[in-house]
């Protein structure tokens, strides 16, 4: 729970204190809500572009970005001249007042330093697409982790609180204990976050307590991604676990095989020296 607190921090908007909502990316490397974006530029005194529209993304052209920009008509050259020397017509990046378009100026409410966008203002920035899907899948995790129930509860069941990967269940409290009882061999079972979904339990790392996911045939071990970009393991020989499994396994049944196919012939030999051995006694 204290984990899934602090990633729930590192999602919340800096602005409005919610979970992101459409994220831009600042140049600063921060992020912020497209709406709460708008706002600030709002009230620092620039007009900008409707907030509740979509914001642009690498993905995205003027065309495909919103339905209403592609059927808004583009205006001529001459009448666009006309507007912005009376000094009508709105755009991201321009103050209330002035006639030449100048650069915005963002005040970041993450690092409080103001960070330079340019004259097109928002329209410069992109959507964080990657974050966006971050955010989606927390609050899925979110969902699914409130509504499991322990496996094992009489009606009325009680809410999950462990879960174990060996016996692929979901338990309260007390269950986990009544089916878990001390002295037992269930008893050493190590309790996990209540889950629908149980993934078999892979070998993890001594040393940085990741996943193991490669081999390594210098040192004969098996070794983590943060093993694997260390300096040790430079200039030796990595593989994937599931290739490396697939070649010893192979080694291994060539050799079982040949011991097997020789077993014979070793038990005749034995029979024979135990022979010499009655007879040198004799």
């Amino acid at each position: 729970q204290t984990s899934m607190k602090n990633m729930e921090r590192e999602l919340v908007c800096p602005v409005c204190k919610e979970m992101y909502k459409q994220p831009l990316a600042l140049p600063c490397a921060h992020n912020v809500c497209h709406v709460c974006a708008s706002e600030v530029l709002l009230q620092h005194g620039y007009l900008c572009c409707d907030p509740t529209s979509e914001p642009s993304s690498p993905a995205a052209t003027p065309a495909t970005r919103s339905p209403r920009l592609g059927r808004r008509a583009v205006p001529k050259p001459d009448r666009l001249d006309r507007l912005l020397k009376s000094g009508f017509g709105t755009y991201p990046g321009r103050k209330r007042g002035t006639v030449h378009p100048q650069t915005v100026s963002f005040p970041c409410p993450a690092c409080q330093r103001d960070v330079d966008l340019g004259e097109r203002g928002l329209g410069s920035l992109f959507r964080n697409l990657t974050l966006e899907r971050v955010v989606e899948r927390y609050r899925q995790t979110i969902n699914i982790s409130a509504a499991i129930m322990c496996q094992f509860c009489k009606p009325p069941q009680l809410e999950a609180t462990k879960g174990c990967t060996e016996c692929k269940s979901s338990f309260c409290n007390e269950c986990f204990k009544l089916y878990h009882p001390w002295g037992t061999q269930k008893a050493q079972h190590e309790p996990t976050p209540p889950t629908l979904t149980f993934r078999p339990k892979g070998l993890m790392c001594p040393e940085h307590k990741e996943e193991v996911t490669h081999y390594c045939k210098t040192c004969q071990r098996l070794v983590c991604q943060l093993c694997r970009v260390r300096r040790t393991h430079t200039s030796h020989k990595i593989t994937p676990v599931l290739s490396a499994y697939q070649a010893l396994r192979e080694k291994l049944t060539k050799s079982l095989a040949y011991i097997l196919s020789s077993q014979d012939t070793v038990q005749t030999q034995i029979a024979e020296l135990e022979e010499t051995v009655k007879h040198t006694e004799v």
